[in-house]
């Protein structure tokens, strides 16, 4: 009987309970919808507007939004599964979720180190929290 697999490695850090295990630890991966969560995409300075709106109407803690900076500058709001089903959101808006006709996935970033085009601009707080779908359609329209 070979004990060395009971040992610890000192050299990885401790997992943190705070941080959700979808988030790698290095880099970028995908992450396909309806699996820990789905997503809203909203391209450009209007996706950041929105984004940022948000965190006004949360005290600073909107739930993890991940910023893409090349391309059409997507914004990707991660709100639980099914959360973006039977909701009609508008022009602009596109729905990531997955489903018996289609899959979708999301680019999730590292929380650290080398992860361009992705970066968090609002980092995940904890293993449950999410973007709010309601309150994403509340900001998605301020003047109603």
């Amino acid at each position: 009987m070979n004990t060395e697999s009971d040992e610890v490695n000192l050299d990885e850090p401790p997992l943190d309970p705070e941080i959700p295990d979808w988030v790698p630890a290095t880099g970028i991966q995908l992450r396909k919808a309806g699996v820990q969560f789905d997503a809203i995409r909203l391209d450009g300075d209007e996706g950041r507007a929105v984004a940022d709106r948000l965190a006004r109407m949360t005290g600073g803690a909107p739930g993890p939004v991940v910023e893409e900076a090349s391309g059409s500058r997507a914004v990707y709001f991660l709100v639980p599964v099914g959360a973006t089903t039977r909701r009609i959101w508008p022009p602009g808006v596109i729905s990531l979720a997955s489903g018996p006709s289609c899959v979708a996935y999301i680019p999730v970033p590292a929380l650290n180190g080398q992860t361009w085009p992705l970066t968090w601009r609002y980092r995940p707080t904890g293993r449950d929290h999410l973007v709010h779908a309601l309150l994403l359609k509340a900001a998605l329209h301020p003047e109603e």
